[in-house]
């Protein structure tokens, strides 16, 4: 099962909001929000809910790609988030997330029976390139033990 199958059938809010999954890497997360009438705001584009859900989601496929093998012993959990809406979004929108520590760093800590936490950068653009939000989410890796 893909990273995006995975979050798909976890997620119900991805599913709602026929999220896809279109690159799922330990480096690179790319999800894209079709353009869809039902979640429109006041102006004809997408609704700022839906590009945080979005953002937040690219996030999470990400998270699970780079510590996917750490499941066994801990929990992914977003603990915070904040989304800055640079440019009006018209049309479809896509969202790629990048890790802002090294994965290595952020097992370290895990290994060391430590809660890591670790920030994602999302860059959220139209069709033509133009970022038209910019989210920052913070997670951590709870211990199960």
């Amino acid at each position: 099962m893909s990273v995006g199958d995975m979050l798909a059938a976890t997620v119900p809010m991805a599913r709602t909001l026929n999220l896809q999954f279109l690159e799922t890497t330990p480096e690179r997360a790319v999800v894209a929000l079709p353009d869809q009438g039902d979640y429109h705001n006041h102006v004809g584009g997408p609704h700022a809910g839906a590009m945080f859900t979005l953002g937040e989601s690219a996030s999470g496929a990400i998270v699970l790609a780079a510590f996917g093998d750490q499941l066994s012993r801990a929990v992914p959990l977003a603990v915070r988030a904040e989304i800055a809406y640079r440019k009006l979004a018209m049309g479809p929108v896509t969202a790629t997330a990048t890790l802002g520590r090294p994965a290595a760093e952020v097992v370290a800590e895990l290994d060391a029976g430590r809660r890591p936490e670790f920030p994602v950068t999302v860059a959220i653009r139209r069709e033509d390139g133009a970022v038209t939000g910019e989210m920052n989410v913070v997670w951590i890796l709870r211990p199960t033990d």
